[in-house]
């Protein structure tokens, strides 16, 4: 007779994760959402404000969308005054952002508030395991470059 574990496929993980990542997505969209925030639009601020000044290319490549993508959340993310545009001081062509004062201040409530979530979501974890998920995660993710400008 064999064991759970020996039966347990690769379509069977793809499954699991794939419905672990729905709840994950959910449960963070739905905390953020009582900021009035959509994930995708949180992550962009939050990054410009861990790595400005940036550039759009190196945002997509960061968060891992296309650069188109990240151009059409960048335009409304300036209109609603949460990051700005900075020419460059040696290539006035090259563009960087930053985030405003309010964009810092929501990035910093959207971190917390995501951390809180993530903490919720994994505390059915040990530690060991969560290094373990940590570890299987980079191994799948090791040769994963985005994509930009598609």
């Amino acid at each position: 007779m064999s064991s759970a574990r020996e039966r347990v496929t690769a379509a069977r993980v793809a499954d699991e994760f794939s419905r672990a990542a729905k709840i994950l997505v959910r449960h963070f969209n739905e905390r953020l959402g009582e900021h009035g925030v959509s994930t995708p639009r949180s992550r962009l601020v939050v990054e410009v404000a861990r790595s400005q000044p940036v550039r759009v290319t190196e945002l997509a490549l960061a968060v891992g969308i296309t650069q188109g993508t990240a151009s059409s959340l960048v335009e409304a993310l300036v209109r609603d005054g949460l990051l700005e545009r900075q020419a460059s001081a040696d290539d006035r062509r090259s563009v960087f952002l930053r985030v405003t004062p309010q964009g810092a201040a929501l990035a910093q409530d959207w971190t917390t508030s995501y951390e809180l979530a993530a903490e919720e979501l994994f505390s059915p974890l040990t530690a060991e395991q969560l290094s373990t998920l940590v570890e299987i995660l980079g191994v799948l993710s090791a040769d994963e470059t985005p994509v930009v400008g598609e």
